[in-house]
C-alpha cells in the first residue's frame, strides 16, 4: 500500500506551497496594478462577489446545510471581522510597496499564537513568547518609527494582521463542528455580505477591465487557498512553511521591476526576522505534537 501520510511527500508539499506563493504574489501584483481608481472597500467586495462563482459546485451543499444558531453567529462575526481585514489589506496595497505588505503579513501567525494563548487557553511557553517578541522586533525594523514616517498603509497592515488572526482563531473553533470546505465557503459568503454596505457607501461604476482584473484576483486567490490545502495535506507545516518566505523575494522583485519600488533592505531584514520567528513557532508546535503522540501508551 502506498503511504500517503503528510510526512511521506515533502517534495510534493513544497511544490504545492511554491505554487501557493506564486498565486498569492499574483494577487498582490494585480491589486497593485488596479491601483486606487476604485475604493478599497469596493475592490474587496467585488473580489469576493466575483469569487463566489468558484463556489458554484458547493451551492447544493450550502443550501441543504443546517447550522445551529451559535455556529451561524460565529460565521457572521467571522465574516465581519475578516471583511475589515480584507478592506484594510486592499487599502494598504494602494499606500505602501508590495514588499512591505508581504513582510507585514507574516505577523498574522504571530498574532494567532498570542490569541490562542489569550482566548483559547493554549499554553504560551517562554520560548514561544520570546519568538513572538522577536517577530515584533522584525516589525519595528520594517516600520522604523522615529526614523521615517509610519503611514496609514502601515497602520492598515497592522490592523489586517490582527483581524485575520482573529478570523483564523474563529475558524479553529469551528473546525471541530463544521467541515473545512464549509468553513471556507461560508467565509466567502459572509465576507461578501459584510462588505456590501461598505462598498455601497463609496461605489464607483467599475469598467469591464477592472471587473476582469478583480475576477483574476479572485481566481488566483482561490487557486492559492486550494494549493495551500494540498500542501498541508502532502507534508507537515514545518516542511512547507519555509517556502512561504519566497513570497517576499518575489514581492521585492515584482515591486522593483514593474512598479518602480526601490528595494528596501530594512524591509527584507525585518521580513526575515518575522519569518524566522514564525518558523520557530511552527517547529516547536510540531515537536510538541510528536512528544504528545509518544506519550500516549499503545492500546
Amino acid at each position: 500500500m502506498i503511504n500517503t501520510a503528510p510526512d511521506s511527500r515533502p517534495i510534493m508539499g513544497m511544490l504545492w506551497m511554491f505554487l501557493t506563493g506564486l498565486c498569492f504574489v499574483a494577487v498582490t501584483a494585480l491589486v497593485k496594478y488596479l491601483g486606487d481608481d476604485l475604493p478599497a472597500a469596493q475592490q474587496a467586495f467585488l473580489r469576493y462577489l466575483l469569487g463566489l462563482v468558484f463556489l458554484v459546485p458547493m451551492w447544493p451543499a450550502l443550501r441543504d446545510s443546517r447550522f445551529s444558531r451559535m455556529v451561524l453567529g460565529v460565521f457572521a462575526l467571522r465574516g465581519a471581522i475578516h471583511a475589515l481585514g480584507v478592506a484594510l489589506w486592499f487599502y494598504a496595497m494602494t499606500q505602501i510597496p508590495i514588499a512591505e505588505v508581504t513582510a507585514m503579513n507574516y505577523l498574522t501567525p504571530v498574532y494567532v499564537t498570542l490569541g490562542a494563548a489569550l482566548f483559547l487557553g493554549e499554553r504560551l511557553a517562554l520560548r514561544r513568547l520570546l519568538a513572538v517578541l522577536v517577530a515584533f522586533l522584525g516589525a519595528l525594523v520594517i516600520l522604523r518609527p522615529g526614523l521615517r514616517e509610519v503611514s496609514s498603509g502601515h497602520l492598515a497592515m497592522l490592523g489586517t494582521a490582527i483581524f485575520f488572526a482573529a478570523s483564523y482563531l474563529m475558524a479553529k473553533r469551528l473546525s471541530g463542528q463544521v467541515s473545512a470546505s464549509m468553513v471556507v465557503a461560508m467565509l466567502s459568503v459572509a465576507v461578501t455580505v459584510a462588505l456590501s454596505p461598505l462598498a455601497y457607501a463609496v461605489w464607483v461604476p467599475p469598467t469591464a477591465a477592472q471587473l476582469l482584473g478583480l475576477l483574476a484576483v479572485a481566481a488566483f486567490a482561490t487557486a492559492g487557498h486550494y494549493s495551500m490545502t494540498r500542501a498541508f495535506a502532502a507534508a507537515p507545516v514545518t516542511v512547507t512553511q519555509p517556502v512561504t518566505f519566497l513570497q517576499l523575494v518575489w514581492a521585492v522583485a515584482i515591486g522593483a521591476m514593474f512598479f518602480a519600488e526601490p528595494v528596501d533592505l530594512f524591509v527584507v531584514l525585518g521580513g526575515m526576522v518575522i519569518m524566522a520567528s514564525v518558523l520557530f513557532i511552527t517547529w516547536r508546535e510540531a515537536m510538541l505534537r510528536k512528544q504528545a503522540k509518544r506519550a500516549v501508551p499503545a492500546p
